[in-house]
């Protein structure tokens, strides 16, 4: 990789890192249960799921147009379309985060359709009718309301249900109850209080109803697991990801009751290596998986030369073009966790 695509890549970590301050006088404590080291095991996972937040809601995207006739359903929040950055550094930082360039909203449409008729990913169609949640803050100026308007646009051109929350203040962050960052700020560990439970919308989306979340003491088991063992080359940190992952498992999935699973994906800088389970604990989606019969599986990205801020493969920095495509080697290591925990 040349001087100046290294540079750029390190440009769009920069963007999408930005720290700033208002953290709240407190914040609330969700009840956490400690990981216990263990293996993904195979539950009765009726439909799969994804959320994901900066550049895990542009892997949650990838994950969801490669693989659209397994994965039902999405929430993406602070990110922008289906293949925005194109292979190129300049394009993920000009046209996805900030924007200055167009996304070529069109030219990705084409290209969606164009790969599903080379099998590289299934058909769009297979979209149709699949529920999304897009969430955008107005304070979010790491990744403008245009580019995630674009990403609504995507979805609707191939027929899925989108709702889509822009009315929030907040900054560059996944907004959550148990946030210790103000609803403004874009700071680490980017996770936002702004007086809302997005959660509740986003799975009501999901799943078209949704139960109270789990306020007490939590249920099931925190399984911490090697990420090398669904490694498509068995070196999880070779693709810029952790030694290890985490999976949320209520009682109920554990005792063999018909679950769903909701694989939910880090922003940068928002991984086990960076802020411990800060992401795990407090997205607020093990309290909902307590009382909806969720596995929430949490893979882990972690910093490496190519990636300096723990980010998701969303614009090729591995070097492979595939990146969004079945075969692309983090979407195919997601994919082979996803595997074994549905069977």
């Amino acid at each position: 990789m040349s001087r100046r695509a290294r540079a750029g890549l390190a440009a769009i970590a920069a963007l999408l890192v930005v720290f700033g301050s208002a953290a709240p006088a407190a914040a609330a404590t969700p009840y956490t249960v400690p990981p216990v080291a263990g293996t993904l095991k195979t539950y009765n996972i009726s439909s799969v799921y994804l959320a994901g937040v900066s550049s895990g809601g542009y892997m949650a995207t990838q994950l969801h147009v490669a693989y659209s006739g397994r994965i039902k359903g999405a929430a993406v929040f602070a990110a922008g379309p289906y293949y925005c950055a194109q292979y190129n550094a300049s394009r993920a930082l000009y046209a996805c985060g900030d924007n200055l360039w167009s996304t070529q909203l069109s030219s990705l449409e084409s290209y969606t359709s164009l790969w599903s008729g080379y099998g590289w990913i299934d058909p769009p169609s297979q979209l149709s009718g699949d529920p999304v949640y897009v969430f955008h803050g107005s304070n979010d100026s790491t990744v403008q309301k245009s580019v995630t308007d674009d990403l609504v646009g995507y979805y609707q051109h191939f027929g899925a249900s989108v709702s889509y929350n822009s009315g929030s203040s907040a900054g560059h962050a996944w907004v959550t109850p148990y946030g210790t960052g103000g609803c403004t700020a874009t700071a680490s560990p980017f996770l936002n209080d702004c007086g809302t439970d997005p959660q509740n919308a986003m799975f009501a989306k999901l799943y078209g109803s949704v139960s109270a979340r789990n306020t007490g003491p939590l249920t099931g088991s925190l399984i911490r697991f090697d990420q090398n063992t669904f490694a498509v080359n068995g070196f999880a940190a070779g693709l810029s990801m952790g030694g290890s992952g985490f999976a949320y498992v209520p009682s109920s999935c554990a005792a063999g009751q018909s679950c769903r699973l909701l694989v939910a994906l880090h922003g940068c800088a928002q991984g086990y290596d960076a802020v411990g389970t800060a992401f795990v604990d407090r997205a607020n989606l093990n309290q909902y998986a307590d009382t909806n019969r969720t596995v929430v599986l949490y893979p882990q990205a972690t910093a490496s030369g190519v990636n300096p801020y723990g980010c998701w493969d969303w614009w090729g920095y591995l070097g492979y073009t595939n990146y969004p495509i079945k075969g692309g080697r983090q979407l195919e290591t997601i994919m082979n966790m996803i595997r074994r925990l549905d069977g």
